[in-house]
């Protein structure tokens, strides 16, 4: 669904502008998980951008630029006087807050104190932003921010101060502008969702309204409403929960017009979490017998494999594993056309709101591109010349939305319950040239240990995403009685609510110790196992 479809639909529209700062979509999450609906674009958006969106509340995100700096990210020329027209409540976090500041006539310089981490915070107003505290309540907050307001605008006051005497929290309640210089939407702040939920309920008026059933509802139509009636659409199944309810959506919407095709492409195997011994066929079965999914498997080992070998860098293996899928589809677009007399026009993939704010410019660089962390194999691993146009049900939805979705539409819970899978599959999970030697059989192996002995401890469902990765190093090791030159693995399980930030799952020693003897008693050709102990950030869920 269009962003300006589904916004529209609303009338309790919460839009983030975002500056670039690592919070952003939790803002996002934290909203929605009120029943709100909230979108997410990128701050330096044209003005028609944002009242086609027709808000009825803006969020200026924080950032980690400075209102000084040139070409710092700002709203559009015209922002605050359509917002004093329309009576659109407008609340600053951090660099939001200071940019309101300094665009209203007030003084925002560097402060002579950093605040970063956790402060506390007193209330010296009992008034709007902290209308439901008392004077002199504190409480603990998450700050990040060098600058400071010094001189606030006229008809703005201060309500709260760190314990540092620092600005904390402003508004002009007159023309509905508020600021925060700290991020109410981390847990670290302990009473921020209170904030939040007073500023949006009590003091925007907004109210609660926003379900997946609606969203369910309302996509189904706007799908009706984009394919003809007697177009076709294809859809790539990966035995994912994206594809899955993707497809499952689209399938409610235009009936057995929908061709589902399912690629065996050798890096998603068969001892796999998805795959493993006769997995493929039980995954063809839930699609078939469950879900009613018209569904054909294609078998592209050596065609994925042969265009992969000798390629190390890894966004140049996702650039070509998007664009041979493409060419599977359309092959298989050209076989339906015999069989149905029309060539399908559509292709559906699952597509979610992270992977779109993931392969965003980031605000004030100046491109129109985004410095690449990685292409999203739905995003950025595409061709441009593709030949058919793309049908993304879920792009405006988090990892457990989709699931809820799901859960609606009857789609069994087991299923929903995997953990995700990348559409590169173990490419990313072999740095270098996947095709070398038998790394993607010892991956397999060990993958099946590490994935098997979770679920045998009964923490499957407590981790988000659980998976192991091949080392293209030797270590030197000693393996019954003899000097062994064999390879390391590494072990990565991170928990996290929508995959946009994570932390790694902490284990029990007893299992780790466990896995790693399992891992190196049955694999041949491995020595060593690591555990992957990084948080995201810094750095990605997936290696490459």
């Amino acid at each position: 669904m269009e962003p300006v479809t589904q916004a529209k639909k609303s009338s309790n529209l919460v839009l983030i502008l975002d500056y670039g700062s690592q919070y952003t979509h939790l803002i996002t999450r934290r909203i929605r998980s009120l029943s709100i609906f909230s979108l997410c674009i990128n701050g330096t958006s044209s003005l028609s951008s944002i009242t086609e969106l027709n808000p009825r509340v803006i969020i200026l995100s924080g950032g980690p630029h400075s209102v000084h700096s040139e070409g710092a990210p700002c709203f559009p020329s015209g922002f605050i006087e359509y917002v004093e027209e329309k009576g659109i409540h407008v609340l600053g976090i951090c660099y939001g807050l200071q940019l309101l500041v300094q665009k209203l006539g007030g003084v925002v310089k560097i402060g002579e104190k950093h605040e970063y981490g956790r402060m506390e915070i007193e209330v010296e107003k009992n008034e709007g932003l902290f209308g439901n505290k008392g004077i002199g309540e504190k409480q603990l907050v998450w700050m990040s921010h060098g600058d400071e307001a010094v001189k606030l605008p006229e008809g703005f006051e201060v309500v709260g101060r760190s314990n540092q005497g620092a600005v904390a929290a402003v508004e002009n309640r007159e023309r509905r502008f508020y600021g925060l210089q700290y991020h109410p939407e981390v847990t670290h702040s302990v009473e921020g969702m209170e904030t939040l939920r007073h500023f949006l309920f009590d003091i925007c008026g907004l109210t609660a309204g926003w379900n997946m059933e609606d969203v369910l509802e309302e996509e189904i139509k706007v799908i009706k409403a984009m394919v003809g009636p007697e177009d076709h659409v294809i859809c790539a199944l990966s035995g994912g929960v994206d594809s899955t309810v993707a497809a499952t959506v689209v399938h409610k919407a235009i009936g057995d017009r929908l061709h589902c095709v399912f690629v065996d492409n050798a890096l998603t195997s068969v001892l796999h979490q998805y795959f493993r011994y006769k997995e493929r066929e039980r995954v063809m079965a839930t699609f078939e017998s469950d879900l009613h999914l018209p569904v054909t498997c294609v078998d592209a080992t050596e065609e994925f494999l042969s265009k992969l070998k000798g390629v190390t860098e890894p966004e140049m293996k996702r650039k070509i594993i998007g664009k041979e899928f493409i060419n599977i589809f359309d092959i298989f677009a050209h076989d339906l056309e015999k069989k149905v007399g029309k060539k399908p026009t559509y292709l559906v993939q699952g597509t979610l709101y992270p992977d779109v704010i993931e392969s965003c410019p980031p605000p004030g660089s100046g491109r129109t591109h985004s410095h690449t962390i990685k292409s999203h194999h739905n995003v950025g691993g595409l061709p441009k010349d593709m030949k058919l146009k793309l049908i993304e049900p879920l792009k405006l939805l988090f990892k457990d939305e989709v699931r809820a979705m799901g859960k609606i539409m009857n789609i069994p819970v087991a299923f929903l319950r995997r953990h995700p899978f990348p559409g590169p599959g173990l490419a990313v999970r072999i740095p270098g040239d996947v095709t070398a030697g038998n790394s993607l059989d010892i991956l397999r192996q060990v993958d099946e240990i590490f994935i098997q002995s979770i679920k045998d401890a009964g923490i499957y469902d407590e981790i988000w995403q659980a998976f192991a990765v091949f080392l293209p190093v030797k270590t030197v090791g000693v393996q019954g009685d003899q000097r062994t030159h064999s390879h390391a693995v590494a072990l990565r399980a991170v928990t996290s609510q929508d995959g946009m930030t994570a932390d790694w799952y902490y284990f029990d020693f007893k299992f780790l110790d466990d896995v790693s003897r399992k891992i190196c008693n049955s694999v041949r050709g491995v020595n060593r196992v690591l555990l992957d102990i990084t948080s995201k950030p810094p750095s990605t869920i997936e290696w490459e």
